[in-house]
Protein backbone atom coordinates (compact mmCIF):
# COMPACT_ATOMS: atom_id res chain seq x y z
CA UNK A 1 0.00 0.00 0.00
CA UNK A 2 1.36 3.41 -1.02
CA UNK A 3 -0.37 6.50 0.31
CA UNK A 4 -1.40 9.20 -2.14
CA UNK A 5 1.13 12.02 -1.78
CA UNK A 6 -1.69 14.57 -1.70
CA UNK A 7 -3.26 12.82 1.30
CA UNK A 8 0.10 12.56 3.07
CA UNK A 9 0.89 16.23 2.51
CA UNK A 10 -2.55 17.44 3.53
CA UNK A 11 -2.57 15.30 6.66
CA UNK A 12 0.85 16.55 7.75
CA UNK A 13 -0.21 20.15 7.25
CA UNK A 14 -3.46 19.80 9.18
CA UNK A 15 -1.70 18.03 12.02
CA UNK A 16 1.20 20.49 12.29
CA UNK A 17 -0.53 23.80 11.60
CA UNK A 18 -3.66 23.11 13.66
CA UNK A 19 -1.59 21.36 16.36
CA UNK A 20 -3.86 18.31 16.26
CA UNK A 21 -3.42 15.67 18.94
CA UNK A 22 -4.54 12.84 16.66
CA UNK A 23 -4.31 11.76 13.05
CA UNK A 24 -7.06 12.89 10.68
CA UNK A 25 -9.00 9.74 9.70
CA UNK A 26 -9.84 8.76 6.12
CA UNK A 27 -12.99 6.71 5.51
CA UNK A 28 -14.11 4.91 2.38
CA UNK A 29 -17.55 3.28 2.20
CA UNK A 30 -17.42 0.52 -0.41
CA UNK A 31 -20.37 -0.10 -2.71
CA UNK A 32 -21.27 -3.70 -3.49
CA UNK A 33 -19.46 -3.63 -6.84
CA UNK A 34 -16.27 -1.92 -5.62
CA UNK A 35 -13.13 -3.96 -4.91
CA UNK A 36 -11.44 -3.75 -1.54
CA UNK A 37 -8.13 -1.87 -1.72
CA UNK A 38 -5.06 -3.92 -0.85
CA UNK A 39 -2.95 -3.50 2.25
CA UNK A 40 -5.59 -2.96 4.94
CA UNK A 41 -5.96 -5.76 7.51
CA UNK A 42 -9.29 -7.10 8.73
CA UNK A 43 -9.45 -6.78 12.55
CA UNK A 44 -9.14 -10.01 14.51
CA UNK A 45 -12.41 -9.36 16.33
CA UNK A 46 -15.50 -7.36 15.50
CA UNK A 47 -15.36 -3.61 16.06
CA UNK A 48 -18.04 -0.98 16.04
CA UNK A 49 -17.57 1.66 13.38
CA UNK A 50 -16.83 4.29 16.04
CA UNK A 51 -14.12 2.03 17.50
CA UNK A 52 -12.46 1.79 14.08
CA UNK A 53 -12.49 5.59 13.71
CA UNK A 54 -10.97 6.07 17.14
CA UNK A 55 -8.38 3.39 16.46
CA UNK A 56 -7.41 5.06 13.19
CA UNK A 57 -6.77 8.37 14.90
CA UNK A 58 -4.06 6.48 16.82
CA UNK A 59 -2.57 5.12 13.59
CA UNK A 60 -4.48 1.85 13.10
CA UNK A 61 -5.71 0.70 9.66
CA UNK A 62 -8.79 -1.41 9.07
CA UNK A 63 -10.59 -3.14 6.23
CA UNK A 64 -13.99 -4.03 7.62
CA UNK A 65 -16.42 -6.13 5.58
CA UNK A 66 -19.93 -6.36 6.97
CA UNK A 67 -19.10 -9.35 9.18
CA UNK A 68 -16.31 -7.37 10.90
CA UNK A 69 -18.78 -4.71 12.09
CA UNK A 70 -19.89 -5.36 15.65
CA UNK A 71 -22.57 -2.66 15.82
CA UNK A 72 -25.79 -3.18 13.85
CA UNK A 73 -26.76 0.45 14.33
CA UNK A 74 -23.63 1.68 12.57
CA UNK A 75 -23.68 -1.03 9.90
CA UNK A 76 -27.27 -0.24 8.93
CA UNK A 77 -26.59 3.51 8.90
CA UNK A 78 -23.68 2.95 6.50
CA UNK A 79 -25.75 0.87 4.07
CA UNK A 80 -24.44 -2.61 4.91
CA UNK A 81 -27.67 -4.04 6.32
CA UNK A 82 -31.28 -3.32 7.05
CA UNK A 83 -32.01 -1.39 10.21
CA UNK A 84 -32.81 -3.85 13.03
CA UNK A 85 -36.48 -3.79 14.09
CA UNK A 86 -35.76 -2.68 17.66
CA UNK A 87 -33.56 0.15 16.37
CA UNK A 88 -36.14 1.28 13.81
CA UNK A 89 -38.92 1.24 16.41
CA UNK A 90 -36.90 3.27 18.91
CA UNK A 91 -36.93 0.50 21.50
CA UNK A 92 -33.19 -0.12 21.47
CA UNK A 93 -32.14 3.48 22.15
CA UNK A 94 -35.02 4.07 24.56
CA UNK A 95 -33.66 1.24 26.70
CA UNK A 96 -30.48 3.25 27.34
CA UNK A 97 -32.50 5.77 29.33
CA UNK A 98 -31.80 9.07 27.56
CA UNK A 99 -35.30 9.51 26.10
CA UNK A 100 -38.57 9.77 27.99
CA UNK A 101 -40.48 7.51 25.62
CA UNK A 102 -40.04 5.18 22.64
CA UNK A 103 -41.53 7.64 20.17
CA UNK A 104 -38.84 10.20 21.04
CA UNK A 105 -36.12 7.62 20.36
CA UNK A 106 -37.83 6.63 17.10
CA UNK A 107 -37.99 10.27 15.96
CA UNK A 108 -34.24 10.56 16.53
CA UNK A 109 -33.60 7.47 14.40
CA UNK A 110 -36.04 8.54 11.68
CA UNK A 111 -34.38 11.94 11.31
CA UNK A 112 -30.83 10.60 11.13
CA UNK A 113 -29.10 10.48 7.76
CA UNK A 114 -28.10 7.12 6.28
CA UNK A 115 -26.16 6.05 3.20
CA UNK A 116 -28.81 5.76 0.45
CA UNK A 117 -27.31 2.80 -1.40
CA UNK A 118 -26.17 -0.74 -0.65
CA UNK A 119 -22.62 -1.10 0.63
CA UNK A 120 -20.40 -4.03 1.63
CA UNK A 121 -17.83 -2.62 4.03
CA UNK A 122 -15.56 0.19 5.15
CA UNK A 123 -11.89 1.07 4.97
CA UNK A 124 -10.73 3.30 7.83
CA UNK A 125 -7.17 4.55 8.30
CA UNK A 126 -5.09 7.65 9.01
CA UNK A 127 -5.40 10.13 6.14
CA UNK A 128 -1.62 10.10 5.77
CA UNK A 129 -1.76 6.40 4.83
CA UNK A 130 -4.79 6.48 2.51
CA UNK A 131 -4.12 5.43 -1.09
CA UNK A 132 -7.68 6.36 -2.08
CA UNK A 133 -9.84 9.47 -2.18
CA UNK A 134 -11.81 9.35 1.07
CA UNK A 135 -15.57 9.70 1.14
CA UNK A 136 -15.16 11.44 4.50
CA UNK A 137 -12.27 12.67 6.62
CA UNK A 138 -12.97 12.70 10.35
CA UNK A 139 -11.16 14.88 12.87
CA UNK A 140 -11.38 14.35 16.65
CA UNK A 141 -9.95 16.99 18.95
CA UNK A 142 -10.76 19.88 21.28
CA UNK A 143 -13.16 22.59 20.04
CA UNK A 144 -10.50 25.25 19.38
CA UNK A 145 -8.69 23.04 16.89
CA UNK A 146 -11.94 21.92 15.27
CA UNK A 147 -13.06 25.53 14.94
CA UNK A 148 -10.54 26.22 12.18
CA UNK A 149 -12.06 23.60 9.88
CA UNK A 150 -15.20 25.73 9.63
CA UNK A 151 -13.59 28.85 8.07
CA UNK A 152 -11.41 26.61 5.91
CA UNK A 153 -14.61 25.19 4.38
CA UNK A 154 -16.42 28.52 3.97
CA UNK A 155 -13.41 30.66 2.91
CA UNK A 156 -14.26 30.79 -0.81
CA UNK A 157 -18.04 30.41 -0.61
CA UNK A 158 -19.11 32.28 2.51
CA UNK A 159 -22.42 31.53 4.15
CA UNK A 160 -23.07 29.76 7.43
CA UNK A 161 -23.00 26.11 8.41
CA UNK A 162 -25.81 24.22 10.10
CA UNK A 163 -24.99 21.16 12.16
CA UNK A 164 -27.21 18.11 12.58
CA UNK A 165 -26.61 15.95 15.63
CA UNK A 166 -28.22 13.85 18.37
CA UNK A 167 -27.27 12.03 21.62
CA UNK A 168 -26.47 8.86 19.64
CA UNK A 169 -24.61 7.90 16.42
CA UNK A 170 -21.82 10.48 16.48
CA UNK A 171 -19.44 8.64 14.15
CA UNK A 172 -21.80 6.75 11.83
CA UNK A 173 -24.52 9.39 11.33
CA UNK A 174 -23.09 12.75 12.34
CA UNK A 175 -19.50 12.49 11.13
CA UNK A 176 -20.02 10.15 8.16
CA UNK A 177 -23.54 9.85 6.72
CA UNK A 178 -24.44 13.55 7.09
CA UNK A 179 -21.32 14.88 5.30
CA UNK A 180 -21.73 12.26 2.55
CA UNK A 181 -25.41 13.08 2.01
CA UNK A 182 -25.21 16.89 2.34
CA UNK A 183 -21.73 17.58 0.97
CA UNK A 184 -21.00 19.81 3.99
CA UNK A 185 -19.08 19.38 7.25
CA UNK A 186 -20.97 18.16 10.29
CA UNK A 187 -20.05 18.32 13.96
CA UNK A 188 -20.91 15.99 16.81
CA UNK A 189 -20.10 16.62 20.44
CA UNK A 190 -19.89 12.88 20.88
CA UNK A 191 -22.53 10.29 21.65
CA UNK A 192 -23.39 7.70 24.28
CA UNK A 193 -21.85 4.89 22.22
CA UNK A 194 -18.57 6.73 21.65
CA UNK A 195 -18.39 7.69 25.31
CA UNK A 196 -19.01 4.07 26.31
CA UNK A 197 -17.04 2.08 23.70
CA UNK A 198 -14.06 4.29 22.80
CA UNK A 199 -11.38 6.47 24.36
CA UNK A 200 -12.99 9.73 23.20
CA UNK A 201 -12.05 12.30 25.84
CA UNK A 202 -14.55 14.45 27.79
CA UNK A 203 -13.27 17.64 26.15
CA UNK A 204 -13.25 16.33 22.56
CA UNK A 205 -15.72 16.54 19.70
CA UNK A 206 -15.61 15.23 16.15
CA UNK A 207 -16.24 16.69 12.73
CA UNK A 208 -16.69 14.90 9.42
CA UNK A 209 -15.59 16.65 6.21
CA UNK A 210 -16.54 15.44 2.71
CA UNK A 211 -13.35 13.91 1.32
CA UNK A 212 -13.51 15.86 -1.93
CA UNK A 213 -13.13 19.11 0.03
CA UNK A 214 -9.90 18.26 1.85
CA UNK A 215 -7.43 19.38 -0.81
CA UNK A 216 -9.20 22.73 -1.26
CA UNK A 217 -9.20 23.30 2.51
CA UNK A 218 -5.55 22.26 2.69
CA UNK A 219 -4.57 25.00 0.23
CA UNK A 220 -6.43 27.59 2.29
CA UNK A 221 -4.80 26.28 5.47
CA UNK A 222 -1.38 27.11 4.04
CA UNK A 223 -2.54 30.72 3.65
CA UNK A 224 -3.90 30.80 7.21
CA UNK A 225 -0.57 29.55 8.57
CA UNK A 226 1.08 32.95 8.15
CA UNK A 227 -2.13 35.00 8.32
CA UNK A 228 -5.07 34.52 10.68
CA UNK A 229 -3.72 31.64 12.79
CA UNK A 230 -0.75 33.38 14.48
CA UNK A 231 -2.98 36.33 15.44
CA UNK A 232 -5.50 34.18 17.34
CA UNK A 233 -5.31 33.25 21.03
CA UNK A 234 -5.02 29.49 20.66
CA UNK A 235 -3.83 28.54 24.13
CA UNK A 236 -6.82 29.59 26.26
Amino acid sequence: MTALSSNTEASAAFKEILELKWEPVAVKILKDDEPYPAGYPVPEKQLSYCQSVMGARHGERYMMPREAHGCNVGASTLGMSERPEKVASGEFHFSVGLHDNVSASKKMIDEGAKIPYRTKGTVVCPLKDADFEPDVVIFVDIPERMYWLEPLFTADRGGRLTYHTAPFQAACVDATAVPMVTGAPNISIGCYGCRKRTDMKPDELMIGIPGKEIQRMYRTLLRYRDGALPKANRKG
